[in-house]
């Protein structure tokens, strides 16, 4: 037991993927990175629910003008790197709009926290509202006909009978989202943010251990995101059975 410590632990060459001597120093910056991390991602799938929901009925809408605005929206978001939409919103829209560098539950600096969460809402929104459009068209139009003819609009038709269909179908692939939010997450890192992916990098920088604190941050993102898939695949094929019967 005590060669397999120092193999990790006390490992002196700083290439060693199993090279883990730092951990008892800095394991702050990676437990710090995991909550940074989690927050930023949750709150951004969170924040395109609702925009993600406004470009799918315009999508659906029978306006040529309205569903062309919702399809450039997503195509442009869709078809740029979400590094480049990151740099155009700090450097440009936060540019202008200076955001106080307070700092919310005492680690979580507002200035750089808002644009990074902002950016991911806004490319996520583009894949959350062809999600929803999925979903909607996936629910029976005989469902909107029946509503119609009991006297319903069409928008309490939408609101009332399809939407709350479409949202059940659509709430694995919304897990999903955030799992893949987790990952794309990372790419915050460039700003500074103190995520995990920052907490690797500045552990890599100040120990001189080029390998190790990333083998420890794709160790942790795979802890977080592959219980959680296996947890989605769970709870479909559980709600594939409710539909069954």
């Amino acid at each position: 037991m005590q060669a397999i410590f120092d193999f990790f632990f006390h490992n002196p060459d700083p290439t060693s993927f199993f090279n883990f001597s730092f951990l008892p120093k800095y394991a702050f910056y990676f437990i710090q990175g995991v909550e940074y991390t989690l927050m930023l991602s949750v709150t951004a799938v969170l924040l395109a629910v609702i925009p993600a929901l406004v470009l799918a009925l315009m999508r659906l809408s029978k306006n040529r003008f309205i569903r062309g605005l919702s399809g450039a929206y997503i195509a442009v978001f869709r078809s740029t790197p979400l590094l480049v939409q990151l740099f155009i919103l700090y450097y440009g829209l936060f540019y202008a709009i200076s955001v106080p560098a307070y700092f919310l539950f005492g680690f979580i600096n507002l200035k750089i926290f808002v644009p990074g969460v902002v950016a991911l809402a806004l490319n996520s929104s583009a894949y959350v509202a062809e999600i929803f459009r999925a979903g909607i068209l996936a629910v029976d139009a005989g469902q909107t006909e029946a509503a119609r003819s009991l006297g319903l609009t069409q928008w309490q038709a939408m609101k009332l009978v399809v939407l709350p269909q479409a949202i059940k179908n659509v709430l694995p692939a919304l897990a999903n989202e955030i799992i893949t939010m987790v990952k794309e997450s990372s790419i915050c890192s460039v700003m500074g943010m103190y995520e995990l992916m920052w907490g690797a990098k500045t552990v890599a920088t100040t120990t001189y251990v080029s390998l190790g604190p990333y083998v420890i941050a794709a160790l942790i993102y795979f802890c977080i995101n592959f219980p959680a898939s296996k947890a989605i695949e769970a709870i479909e094929r559980r709600m594939r059975r409710g539909d069954k019967r």
